[in-house]
């Protein structure tokens, strides 16, 4: 703790490290928890009168058993080979046992989460806001990934980021220049007003188009987002996620990768704004009204 505390370079080398093996652990949550989530919601349907689903093909694999396997052969993975990112350079990304490829977002996941982590550990310090920050972007991280793969955001998830935030928001410093957590009337107000903004724009769209723009995921992750950041962040965050979101899809729809008629997630894009505004909100805000002339 000592070391840590006094050289700024050893806590953000050992968070780094802390985030690859936090990364390769969040692999196995984005590739195991929608599946999971599926088995157990459809044997909450086959309780249902006159409900029927599909037959069960079996409970699929948990969060921490069975060993990870190789997709193909299905092989175990020894722990040698498990090492982030080392272990699929060493590998050439492919199987020990057959040879198949393994994909590069296993070890791009690792690598992502732990410049993210160090990121986050050099711009709070060695503080116990370090850590808040750290359990939001390893969520984010996470909701990042499935709401990719599947457009969907889990309350299993969402949910604990929201509550977790409200907790921190009693430890809230008011003579502190940094954006976590917020103050517990702010976190409050930033839960209430990120929800019900995006269900009313929900509602709005569905009225004039008759579809439905965004899911309910949506609403609780920007909620969570008004929790740890406080009300006064929401704006910011909207707008950096709406116009990168618009921009990637323009671009996306432009190279002919993406139909205009197929939805685009809009959680990963609210993540990523989140994430900026925990690390940077009051800066970029603070930046934005003095070139407005407003400060």
């Amino acid at each position: 703790m000592e070391l840590f505390a006094a050289s700024p370079a050893a806590w953000v080398a050992a968070v780094a490290v802390l985030g690859l093996v936090v990364g390769s652990f969040l692999n196995v949550v984005i590739l195991r928890l929608p599946p999971l989530l599926e088995w157990r919601w459809r044997r909450e349907c086959a309780q249902v009168p006159g409900v029927t689903v599909p037959a069960e093909t079996g409970k699929p694999a948990g969060l921490v058993r069975p060993r990870s396997r190789c997709p193909s052969c299905r092989a175990p993975i020894r722990a040698l080979h498990n090492i982030p990112v080392l272990s699929w350079l060493a590998l050439r990304g492919r199987c020990a046992a057959c040879q198949a490829p393994i994909s590069p977002r296993y070890p791009l996941v690792e690598l992502a989460t732990a410049i993210l982590s160090a990121l986050v550990a050099s711009r709070f310090g060695f503080t116990p806001e370090a850590g808040l920050a750290l359990v939001l972007t390893w969520a984010l991280v996470a909701l990042t990934g499935i709401d990719l793969d599947h457009q969907l955001l889990p309350d299993l998830l969402t949910l604990p980021l929201l509550w977790i935030g409200l907790l921190a928001s009693l430890a809230h410093d008011p003579g502190g220049a940094l954006a976590l957590p917020a103050s517990p009337q702010d976190a409050i107000l930033g839960a209430a007003g990120g929800y019900a903004f995006l269900w009313l724009v929900f509602q709005l769209f569905r009225l004039l188009t008759g579809k439905e723009g965004m899911g309910y995921g949506d609403f609780k992750l920007f909620a969570a987002a008004g929790v740890w950041l406080g009300w006064q962040m929401l704006p910011l965050v909207l707008l950096l996620s709406a116009v990168v979101g618009a921009t990637v899809g323009l671009v996306m729809i432009a190279a002919k990768r993406h139909g205009r008629g197929i939805p685009i997630p809009f959680g990963p894009f609210l993540a990523g704004a989140t994430w900026i505004a925990a690390l940077w909100g009051p800066t970029i805000v603070d930046a934005y009204l003095g070139v407005a002339g407003l400060r």
